[in-house]
C-alpha cells in the first residue's frame, strides 16, 4: 500500500510541475491515469510536496530557481500594492516549489472585505470573484486575476483570499512543517537568501 501511495505521489508531482495542477487535482488525475479505484487512499500533501521537490531537483534544477525568484518578485510587487490589507504569501511561491506554471496565492486580512475589490478596481485590474475554502476551513471570498510577469514573459495567475482582520492571529501560528505563510518581510528574506552565491 505504501508503495502505491508513493507511486501516486510521484505521478501527481510530475503533473504539478509539468502542467501546473494544484495538489488536489494532480492527485485525482494521477489516481485516474493509474487506473485505480475511486476509494484508493491518496497521498497526503506532505508526501506530495516531497515528491515535487524531488522531481524539481531531478528535472528542473537548472531553471526552477530563476522562475521561483521571478514569481517571488512579482508576489512582492502585489504585496506592496496591497500593503494596507496585511498580505501574506502561501503555497508554492512561499515554500519554494513554484515554477513558471505556478500561481501566486496571497492571503489578505481586511477590516472590510469589499475594500480589496475596490483596491483592484483602483489598479484597473479585471478580476474574477469566487468562494474557496480558507486556511481555517471556512469559506472565504477569493479574487483571481492575471498579472504580466516581464521576467518570465507571460501572465501569471494571482489569487487573493480575503480573510477577516481577526484571522491574522491564527494565521501566524506555525504548523507541523513550519510557517505555512509569510509576510512581505519574510518573503523578501527568502528571496535574498536564495540569491546569495553558494
Amino acid at each position: 500500500m505504501e508503495t502505491l501511495t508513493h507511486e501516486i505521489a510521484a505521478h501527481a508531482a510530475r503533473l504539478v510541475v509539468e502542467e501546473g495542477l494544484d495538489y488536489g487535482a494532480a492527485k485525482r488525475r494521477a489516481q485516474k491515469t493509474l487506473g485505480l479505484p475511486p476509494r484508493t487512499a491518496l497521498p497526503d500533501n506532505d508526501l506530495l510536496e516531497a515528491e515535487v521537490r524531488a522531481y524539481i531537483a531531478q528535472f528542473h534544477a537548472d531553471t526552477q530557481p530563476a522562475e521561483l525568484a521571478a514569481l517571488r518578485r512579482l508576489a512582492l510587487l502585489w504585496m506592496d500594492r496591497l500593503a494596507e490589507f496585511r498580505p501574506h504569501v502561501a503555497g508554492a511561491v512561499w515554500n519554494g516549489t513554484a515554477t513558471r506554471l505556478s500561481d501566486i496565492h496571497l492571503q489578505l486580512f481586511c477590516d472590510d472585505p469589499k475594500s480589496a475589490e475596490i483596491a483592484l478596481i483602483d489598479h484597473h485590474v479585471a478580476y474574477q470573484p469566487r468562494s474557496v475554502t480558507g486556511f481555517n476551513g471556512a469559506q472565504v471570498d477569493a479574487l483571481s486575476f492575471s498579472s504580466p510577469c516581464a521576467e518570465l514573459g507571460e501572465p501569471i495567475g494571482v489569487h487573493l483570499m480575503i480573510h477577516d482582520h481577526d484571522d491574522l492571529r491564527g494565521a501566524l501560528k506555525p504548523g507541523p512543517r513550519g510557517q505555512p505563510r509569510g509576510d512581505r518581510r519574510a518573503l523578501a528574506a527568502r528571496l535574498q537568501e536564495s540569491e546569495q552565491p553558494t
